[in-house]
């Protein structure tokens, strides 16, 4: 049987539009980006506007798809108030070819600066260090228009896997950076993009992923650090018991120690002393096509921060389970069930357009928002909720510490 035919967009069906005013002048300095060959002077579709589509794409649900936005370009309102042409869907396919993605992290960084921290919980307030959370997140896309030397990366289910590695800021409750790459190892495993993007006066939050000596070495040498979960079979020396206080045994805290690991393939041992706190927790067993590794239910946590309570440090890395919420609330905002396009540099301008719709959220709302205060805003764009509801909804919201 035959599909239902979708139906024609219309004027009425985009609404808010008034708030992308902000956007214009931020996105304005794209505006003559890939025009250097254009020596006919006949481009259309101008690299902003691009994204300015694209960022309707992701805030209306009514637009799903290319063909969606082509649709929606032919409106007069979408193009007063964004400031488009009608865009074909040759000029929206091929845009993707001549602009460049990495500009927009400029603008990123600029809305990421206006972001406010937002309260932050008491019990860190000793820290010192900004707070960020690094883990990655895997999209699959059907490789429709993959150039060749891509193509190894292919697996036998026909999907080609992209992997986001993500720095997620605790106080700000945004993402900082994102790193897209082939799923894979060598210079795209986690660790290795990790140890390119390591900065100054950080503390940064790491799943099992990411043990590695020469990078808890690395980020020490940088000026941060780190706290990381080690695997279950890990194996160590002791080296010194510390005393646990009495909150730390409250909070689940069997052991606080100064620990040796023995030479590995690296062959050498850090260069500083590492701490592991031991907390009881739940044991675990994988399930499902993706098995991770089983867990006994002690959480061996490895950071070089000796002078904060054993019970902060647990608290720190519970934190990080902030960032698998988020991700949560970040595909789908980037709407990765539909990739505008399979072209890496494609992906990359959706991927920093949809950190750009999250820096928005946060500016527009000043508090930490909810997979609902995403749908509340769709809603509102597609003329569902009125103002006034939306306002309400952001009202209700809790601080980050809540």
């Amino acid at each position: 049987m035959a599909g239902k035919k979708r139906q024609k967009i219309r004027d009425r069906d985009i609404t808010g539009l008034k708030f992308f005013d902000r956007l214009a002048p931020l996105l304005e300095r794209l505006h003559d980006v890939g025009c250097q060959r254009d020596k006919a002077g006949n481009r259309k579709l101008h690299y902003d506007q691009y994204c300015m589509l694209v960022l309707l794409y992701i805030f209306n649900p009514i637009v799903t798809s290319l063909r969606g936005i082509q649709q929606a370009s032919e409106l007069a309102n979408v193009q007063k108030k964004l400031g488009c042409p009608r865009a074909s869907l040759g000029s929206l396919s091929e845009a993707v070819q001549v602009f460049d993605a990495e500009l927009l992290k400029e603008i990123v960084a600029e809305l990421g600066e206006d972001v406010k921290p937002l309260a932050r919980d008491a019990r860190l307030k000793d820290i010192g260090l900004t707070i960020e959370l690094v883990d990655g997140t895997l999209i699959a896309a059907l490789p429709k228009l993959m150039e060749a030397s891509w193509q190894k990366f292919t697996t036998g289910s026909g999907m080609v896997k992209w992997r986001l590695h993500t720095h997620f800021e605790v106080d700000r409750h945004v993402p900082v950076r994102m790193d897209l790459t082939p799923d894979g190892g060598g210079p795209h495993s986690e660790r290795a993009v990790m140890e390119r993007t390591i900065e100054p006066d950080r503390l940064y939050v790491m799943d099992r992923g990411y043990v590695k000596f020469v990078l808890f070495k690395t980020i020490v040498a940088a000026k941060s650090s780190y706290v990381c979960r080690l695997y279950d079979n890990s194996v160590y020396e002791v080296m010194e018991e510390r005393e646990r206080t009495e909150a730390d045994v409250k909070a689940g805290v069997l052991s606080d120690q100064i620990v040796r690991f023995p030479l590995g393939k690296e062959n050498a041992h850090p260069d500083h002393a590492i701490r592991l706190v031991c907390i009881q927790g739940t044991p675990h067993t994988s399930r499902g096509k993706s098995r991770g590794p089983d867990s006994d239910g002690i959480l061996r946590i490895a950071t070089n921060r000796l002078d904060v309570p054993a019970e902060i440090v647990g608290l720190i890395y519970r934190y990080r389970w902030t960032i698998e919420i988020f991700f949560r609330f970040f595909k789908h905002i980037l709407g990765c069930r539909h990739l505008l396009s399979h072209d890496p540099e494609g992906i990359e301008i959706q991927t920093y357009c949809a950190i750009i719709a999250c820096l928005l959220i946060s500016l527009w709302t000043g508090r930490k928002p909810t997979l609902r205060t995403y749908e509340m805003i769709c809603f509102y764009f597609c003329g569902l909720a009125s103002e006034d509801e939306l306002l309400s909804h952001i009202a209700k919201l809790q601080p980050q510490n809540a």
